[in-house]
């Protein structure tokens, strides 16, 4: 820890040790006073240096019982209590009120709560609907856009409005990372959840292929194995007819059989899909998308197949180098 402050806040190691004992101080501090101002309590926060805890409370008599901890009293007029009730409310605002900010919090520096957007009016939209006393509030404009930062793991799920398939192997395209699945899980210009993304490039039928970039989320060269252990991607790869090969998928998770032909045409409702690998490891709907490898080099994503994992079945996926090779990506790889 210490040498990571001193990397990450420019500090030295004397200057890291000072302060952390005086973040374990002041926590201490912190908790003591907030039970003894009750209601009057406004919120605390260590100043630049961390050296003074500052405590701000809506009665001016508890200043001396502040300074008695050593702690720096600030008087204000709203209660941690109250700033909490308007966040309660810009919390429970309508949806497509608060989808058009960005965040919203507690600011106890300022004793208000901050609401950003891309803009000031939405912010102010956001403020309105909510019904929130305007003098507890501040608006601004932000470049912020938050997503989750989710690891890219392939065979695990991800959602498409209320449909779910599964991802078949973390790729980049550039400096853009993404994952590839299978094309009749969404169009160009689909939305994807849990990773946050979107379909950049999709075929089906004819191919069964697509590419999702997910920006802010990070690829890994990892493939959910057996009881959710990680087996890592070498390479791409193809294994031999004949060769065992295991897949994973958001449904039915690692499920292995071996490779009974390459290049396979198959015939779905949609229409006609080339070029596949017919394989024994069975598979259920939810799984599509999903990695197919081969020892520890990527094959494929699933892309349909016949029977279940209760009686068994053949499962087939498309060749990942097809989907490289068109989209121009590269595999992430250990």
């Amino acid at each position: 820890m210490i040498d990571a402050l001193e990397r990450d806040l420019g500090l030295t190691e004397a200057q890291v040790v000072t302060r952390l004992a005086n973040e374990e101080r002041a926590a201490a501090t912190e908790s003591s006073l907030t039970t003894a101002l009750g209601g009057s309590f406004g919120g605390a926060w260590l100043n630049d240096d961390a050296s003074k805890l500052m405590v701000a409370t809506t009665d001016a008599a508890a200043t001396k019982a502040i300074e008695a901890q050593g702690a720096q009293p600030v008087v204000v007029p709203r209660s941690l209590d109250q700033l909490n009730g308007v966040m309660r409310a810009l919390d429970q605002a309508p949806r497509k009120v608060t989808a058009g900010a960005a965040l919203w919090f507690v600011d106890v520096k300022t004793n208000t709560v901050s609401v950003q957007a891309p803009t000031v009016e939405a912010a102010e939209a956001l403020v309105a609907a909510a019904g929130v006393d305007r003098s507890a509030v501040t608006v601004a404009a932000t470049a912020e856009r938050p997503t989750p930062f989710i690891n890219i793991i392939g065979g695990t799920a991800y959602y498409i409005g209320s449909s779910r398939c599964s991802v078949g192997f973390s790729v980049t395209r550039g400096s853009t990372p993404g994952f590839v699945t299978a094309g009749h899980c969404g169009r160009v210009g689909a939305r994807t959840t849990n990773p946050t993304g979107t379909f950049q490039g999709s075929s089906f039928p004819g191919n069964d292929y697509a590419w999702v970039a997910a920006p802010g989320n990070t690829p890994t060269p990892y493939v959910r194995g057996s009881g959710g252990a990680n087996v890592t991607v070498r390479g791409s790869t193809q294994a031999s007819v004949g060769a065992s090969i295991c897949r994973s998928g958001s449904t039915t998770g690692w499920r292995c059989g071996t490779i009974q032909q390459h290049n396979a045409t198959v015939r779905y409702a949609q229409g006609t899909v080339t070029g596949l690998t017919r394989t024994s490891a069975c598979a259920q709907p939810g799984d599509s998308g999903g990695s197919f490898i081969s020892g520890s080099q990527a094959q494929g994503m699933t892309s349909g197949g016949s029977g279940n994992c209760s009686t068994g079945g053949t499962t087939y996926h498309q060749p990942v180098n097809e989907a490289l090779s068109a989209y121009g990506l590269t595999l992430t790889t250990g």
